[in-house]
């Protein structure tokens, strides 16, 4: 999209030559363009980013950096309360993403009416309290709708989260021009299935773009080492220095100021266990 119009354009080989280890180019880069002779485009260069939304996509060929939006001014972390289960480490991950690429968020927990809101609350609301704003929405009662289209006018947005959680059917409430495609979770697995399948920025008639990037069913962190982890759960960095140790995991430790602060209450347990499973693996078992 151009002060001009719209072009259809391709990359210059020039910037896919040689080996690379992610995406050129990603839903709402900047890039600089030449207008060909049949009306369509050359994208030319792409410009630095200010900050982008990544995930660690592994291929038959290796790790490979999937950049699923760029220069996003927030995203939306869409989750279901149910239909299909939340997936609250997912979540997490994301959260890490966010912060250590300094992208506001703002979380979405749908489909309140198959739970009802005590019952929502019950499972997204310790999410406020460490600086998450969480909104309940449902497209069946139109709840929380209104207000979600305002945080989206005037801003490039990014919706994500995993299949079937209702992120297409959210846009299409919005604006019901989009006509976004939806389909509805298969019940023998309680699994939702793709529905979008490319990543597309839309144009809101009250200013501002958003873009819904397909259903995950994995997440996996890029150039994200377990000792950052600290600085990335807001919970958690405040309270690393009251630690009897600077190399302390936060496990079994002697001195352990996070370890206390999850059996006080202070720390949400989940979330917790979000951390250790994020830097001490996933094989970690619990008690």
């Amino acid at each position: 999209m151009t002060e001009q119009g719209q072009y259809i354009c391709r990359l210059r080989g020039r910037l896919k030559r040689g080996p690379r280890l992610g995406d050129i180019t990603a839903v709402g880069d900047r890039v600089l363009i030449s207008p060909l002779a049949d009306g369509s485009g050359a994208v030319e260069e792409v410009l630095p980013r200010v900050r982008e939304l990544v995930r660690l996509a592994p291929t038959p060929r290796g790790e490979y950096r999937q950049v699923l939006f760029a220069n996003l001014d927030q995203v939306l972390l869409v989750f279901a309360c149910a239909s299909p289960e939340p997936k609250l480490r997912m979540l997490d991950r994301f959260l890490v993403i966010c912060e250590k690429q300094k992208i506001p968020v703002q979380i979405i927990a749908n489909k309140v009416d198959l739970i009802g809101l005590r019952d929502a609350k019950s499972l997204f609301s310790h999410y406020v309290p460490i600086g998450y704003p969480v909104h309940y929405t449902s497209t069946k009662t139109g709840r929380g709708v209104r207000d979600l289209k305002k945080i989206l006018i005037g801003k490039l947005s990014g919706l994500a989260g995993p299949s079937g959680v209702g992120k297409s059917s959210l846009l299409n409430t919005i604006q019901p021009a989009l006509g976004i495609a939806v389909r509805e979770v298969s019940d023998a697995t309680d699994k939702g299935k793709h529905t979008t399948v490319v990543r597309e920025l839309h144009a809101l008639t009250e200013g501002g773009y958003v873009a819904d990037v397909p259903g995950l069913k994995s997440l996996g962190l890029w150039d994200i080492e377990p000792e950052e982890l600290d600085g990335y759960f807001p919970e958690i960095r405040d309270l690393v220095s009251d630690c009897q140790f600077n190399d302390c995991l936060h496990l079994d430790d002697p001195g352990c100021a996070i370890r206390e602060a999850v059996e006080n209450g202070k720390i949400n347990y989940d979330r917790y266990e979000s951390y250790l499973r994020m830097r001490l693996g996933d094989e970690l078992a619990f008690e």
